[in-house]
C-alpha cells in the first residue's frame, strides 16, 4: 500500500477516537465520522466525550492540523483506509445488536459505489464469528474482496499507550487486502510487532476468546478471594502472587476484587454464551464465569451486612463507581450494582469518585448523596466500601475519623498494608469469615 492520503474513522467511541489520533500523530489526514453532532461538536471544542488519560491533550494537538470530523460520509470524496470501529452494544439475551455495523457497512457501500473508489475496508468494531460472512460481505458485494477484520485489544485507562504499543496485531481476511494492511502497519510502528494474518472467522473469534479467558482468570481468582475470605490468615495477594509465577499461568489479572465490568468482559463473554447457545452446544463454562462475577457484588453486600446491622436507615459511604481506576466508565460497574441493591434497603448511599460522577447522576438522579470531596463522603458513615483503585484513595488515613461507626470494607485491598483509625476488612484476607 502507497502512503495513504487520507483515513476514514467511522464512529468517534473510545476506540475510535483513540485510532484517529494516534493516527494524525503519525502525520496522516483522518477524517472521524459520527452520527452524533453533539459528540462531534465537543471534540471540534478540543473534549473529549469520555475520561481516558492524555486523550484530551493529543486531541487538542490534532486538531491543530490532521483531524477533522464530519456527521456525513458522503461529503468525503475518497480516502485510501476506512477504519470502522462503531458500537456493538448487547442485547437482552446477550446477542450483540449489529444495527450500526449495519447502517455503517450500507453507507459505507453507497459511497464507494457513488465516488468509484475501492478503499480498504478495516472492521475493528469487536463482531461474533460469521459477522463478516454472513452480514458484512454480502451488503458490501465486490467492496468485500477488499476488506478485513482487525480487532482491538485496549484497556480502558491505557488506550493511547496500547494503541502505540500494540502487544499484537490480528488481521482476517483476503490475502490482498490483509497483505496491504499489513504492509501498512509495519510502515506505522518503529518497533517490530506480531502481525497474525488469518480467516475473518478467526479475527473475530480472537477478540472473544481473548477478552473471556481474561474474564475467567478474574472470575477465577476472585473464587480463590472468596475461599480466603472462611480463612484466618489467608490472603489472596499472596495466593495470588505465587501462582502468578508459574508460566503456564502468568500474574496478569489475578487482582482479585468486586467483580469485572465495563464495555468489554461483560459483553463478550454474554455474547460467546449467547453464540454458543444458538450452535446448539452451550457452555457451563463460559455461564460460569458471567455467574461468578455477578456473585461478587452479593459477597460484598454481605460483608456490609456482617458489619452494620441494621441497613435501613444506615449511612453507607462508596468509594469508587467506574469499573476501573484512570476511567469515567461505569458501565456493568460493580459499585453500580451494589449501590443499587442497598438502596433497595432503605441505605443512605453517599459516593464519591475523582471522574464518574457525572455518569452516575444519569443513573441514580438524587437517589444518592454525591461527593466531591472524600471526607464529605466519609461524614456520618457508618461504613466505607472502597470499591476502584484510584490512586487518589492510596493516600486515605485521618479522613475515616469523620465516621460514626469507622469500618473499612476494602475490596481492592488498597490500604490492606496501612495503619487506619477503622475496623479493616478487606475481601479475600481471611480476617471475617463470611458466611
Amino acid at each position: 500500500m502507497k502512503q495513504p492520503n487520507k483515513i476514514i474513522v467511522i464512529g468517534m467511541g473510545f476506540v475510535g477516537l483513540t485510532l484517529a489520533i494516534f493516527l494524525t500523530s503519525k502525520k496522516f489526514n483522518v477524517i472521524g465520522v459520527d452520527t452524533d453532532q453533539n459528540k462531534l461538536n465537543t471534540l471540534l471544542q478540543g473534549s473529549t466525550p469520555f475520561y481516558e488519560p492524555g486523550l484530551e491533550s493529543a486531541l487538542k494537538s490534532s486538531l491543530k492540523k490532521y483531524l477533522s470530523f464530519t456527521n456525513n460520509l458522503s461529503s468525503v470524496d475518497a480516502a485510501d483506509i476506512v477504519f470502522v470501529t462503531v458500537g456493538t452494544p448487547p442485547m437482552r439475551d446477550g446477542s450483540i445488536d449489529l444495527r450500526y455495523i449495519k447502517s455503517s457497512t450500507k453507507q459505507i457501500s453507497e459511497w464507494c459505489n457513488n465516488n468509484h473508489i475501492q478503499p480498504v475496508i478495516v472492521y475493528k468494531s469487536t463482531i461474533l464469528p460469521g459477522t463478516f460472512e454472513n452480514v458484512i460481505k454480502p451488503i458490501l458485494k465486490s467492496l468485500s474482496e477488499n476488506t478485513t477484520v482487525n480487532p482491538e485489544f485496549l484497556r480502558e485507562g491505557s488506550a493511547l499507550q496500547d494503541t502505540i504499543h500494540p502487544h499484537v496485531i490480528v488481521i482476517g481476511g483476503k490475502e490482498k487486502p490483509a497483505l496491504s494492511l499489513k504492509r501498512f502497519y509495519q510502515k506505522i510502528y518503529e518497533q517490530k510487532i506480531p502481525i497474525k494474518t488469518t480467516s475473518a472467522t478467526n479475527a473475530e473469534l480472537i477478540k472473544y476468546a481473548n477478552n473471556s479467558f481474561l474474564a475467567a482468570k478474574i472470575s477465577f481468582i476472585n473464587t480463590i478471594a472468596n475461599i480466603c475470605q472462611r480463612f484466618p490468615d489467608s490472603n489472596v495477594d499472596d495466593v495470588a502472587e505465587v501462582i502468578g509465577l508459574d508460566p503456564r499461568i502468568g500474574n496478569l489479572f489475578l487482582k482479585a476484587g468486586p467483580g469485572y465490568g465495563g464495555s468489554c468482559f461483560p459483553k463478550d463473554v454474554q455474547a460467546l454464551l449467547s453464540l454458543t447457545k444458538n450452535l446448539g452446544t452451550g457452555s457451563d463454562f463460559l455461564n460460569a464465569i458471567h455467574k461468578t462475577n455477578k456473585q461478587q457484588a452479593e459477597m460484598v453486600l454481605k460483608l456490609i451486612t456482617k458489619q452494620v446491622k441494621s441497613l435501613k436507615n444506615s449511612n453507607i459511604s462508596i468509594l469508587g463507581l467506574a469499573f476501573k481506576e484512570n476511567s469515567d466508565d461505569i458501565r456493568e460497574s460493580v459499585s453500580i450494582s451494589l449501590i443499587e441493591k442497598l438502596l433497595t434497603k432503605k441505605v443512605n448511599v453517599r459516593v464519591h469518585d475523582p471522574r464518574a460522577i457525572d455518569n452516575a447522576k444519569s443513573v441514580f438522579n438524587n437517589k444518592v448523596m454525591y461527593c466531591t470531596d472524600v471526607s464529605d463522603c466519609l461524614r456520618s458513615s457508618d461504613c466505607a466500601v472502597l470499591l476502584t483503585s484510584w490512586k487518589q484513595y492510596l493516600s486515605l488515613g485521618k479522613e475515616f475519623s469523620k465516621m460514626r461507626n469507622p469500618i473499612l470494607i476494602d475490596t481492592r485491598r488498597l490500604l490492606a498494608n496501612k495503619k487506619l483509625p477503622v475496623k479493616y476488612v478487606g475481601l479475600g484476607i481471611g480476617n471475617e469469615i463470611v458466611s
